[in-house]
C-alpha cells in the first residue's frame, strides 16, 4: 500500500481524499490554503524557544493542560512503558502563549481550523447513507467554535545515543479526536501502519499536510473510518542529532456532542486521558 498525495484544488479532490481516509485512515493534501512561509516561519521561531530556557516559565497546568510539558513529564503512548523523545507545547487560544510567538501561531491555528471544517464537510458528505445517518450532528458543526481543539508544537531533539532502550520519538498510537491536521515535519520519520500490518512512511514533502483519523470519528462513524497506528521512528545515520519540529492540531468536538449510544465527546476524551495517565 502506498499513501498518494491528493492535489486539493483538483475536481476529485474530496472523493479520492475520503477514500484514501477509509482505505488507510490518512490522506495527504498539496496545493491547500495554508501558507508554507507562515509553517516555516512558525518552525523557526518554535525550535529557537525549545532551546532556550524561557520554556520553563510556561511550564503546564495539570487542570487547564496547556502551556510548556518537558520530556520528563511526556507522553507514554497506550500499551507501552518507555517514555516517547519529545517535548512539547499546547497552545489553545485562551491559554498561555509567549508574547512573541501568538501573532503567527493563532494565525496558523485559525487557517487550519477552517480547512478543517471543510474537510469534515467533505468527509460527510462522501459518507454512505447507511454511516451519515450516526452523526449526531453535522461533522463540521461539532467542532465549531469548540475550546477543546488542541494546536500541539512537538520538539524532537536531536539523537545523542544516551536515549533509554525502545524509545522512540512517538510510539505506535491512535489519536483520540475527530481528526488531525499535520503539515509535513521539516525531518521525516512519520509512518503509518497498514491493515498488512506493514508500516508505510507517510510522504513528508515540505508544504503538504497530512490527514488522519481518530478514534472520535471512528466511533462516530461506527468504525467506518479507521483511526490508523501511526509512530514517528528514530532517525538514523547523518541525521540522527537532527531535531524535528511538527505542528499536529487535534480537532476535538465541543463536549457536549454526542459520538454514539456509548460516549460524548467529553466522556470519551476523560477515558483516555485517565488511560494516558495525564489527568
Amino acid at each position: 500500500m502506498k499513501l498518494e498525495t491528493i492535489d486539493y484544488q483538483a475536481p476529485d479532490s474530496a472523493v479520492k481524499f475520503v477514500q484514501s481516509l477509509r482505505d488507510t485512515g490518512f490522506g495527504v493534501l498539496a496545493n491547500h490554503p495554508i501558507d508554507k512561509a507562515l509553517v516555516e516561519k512558525i518552525y523557526t521561531e518554535w525550535q529557537t524557544f525549545f532551546n532556550s530556557e524561557e520554556k520553563h516559565d510556561f511550564l503546564f497546568k495539570p487542570e487547564t493542560q496547556d502551556g510548556f510539558f518537558p520530556a520528563e513529564v511526556s507522553e507514554t503512548a497506550k500499551g507501552h512503558t518507555v517514555k516517547d523523545i519529545k517535548e512539547y507545547y499546547h497552545v489553545y487560544p485562551w491559554g498561555r502563549i509567549p508574547e512573541s510567538l501568538k501573532e503567527n501561531i493563532l494565525a496558523y491555528y485559525q487557517l487550519a481550523n477552517e480547512l478543517a471544517e471543510e474537510l469534515l464537510q467533505w468527509i460527510e458528505e462522501h459518507s454512505p447513507a447507511d454511516v451519515a445517518v450516526n452523526y449526531s450532528i453535522a461533522l463540521p458543526k461539532m467542532i465549531e467554535g469548540s475550546h477543546k481543539t488542541l494546536l500541539r508544537i512537538l520538539h524532537y531533539p536531536g539523537m545523542t545515543g544516551d536515549e533509554e532502550v525502545g524509545a522512540i520519538r512517538a510510539a505506535a498510537h491512535e489519536d483520540i479526536n475527530l481528526i488531525t491536521l499535520l503539515p509535513a515535519a521539516n525531518e521525516p520519520g512519520l509512518q503509518v501502519k497498514g491493515q498488512d500490518g506493514e508500516w508505510i512512511d507517510v510522504p513528508c514533502d515540505f508544504g503538504s499536510l497530512i490527514i488522519n483519523i481518530g478514534d472520535m470519528l471512528q466511533e462516530a462513524s461506527g468504525g467506518y473510518f479507521p483511526s490508523t497506528t501511526h509512530r514517528v521512528i528514530n532517525p538514523v545515520g547523518t541525521d540522527m542529532s537532527k531535531p524535528r519540529v511538527s505542528l499536529p492540531l487535534f480537532l476535538h468536538p465541543n463536549p457536549e456532542v454526542v459520538l454514539s449510544s456509548r460516549y460524548t465527546a467529553d466522556s470519551y476524551l476523560m477515558e483516555r486521558l485517565r488511560e494516558l495517565g495525564v489527568i
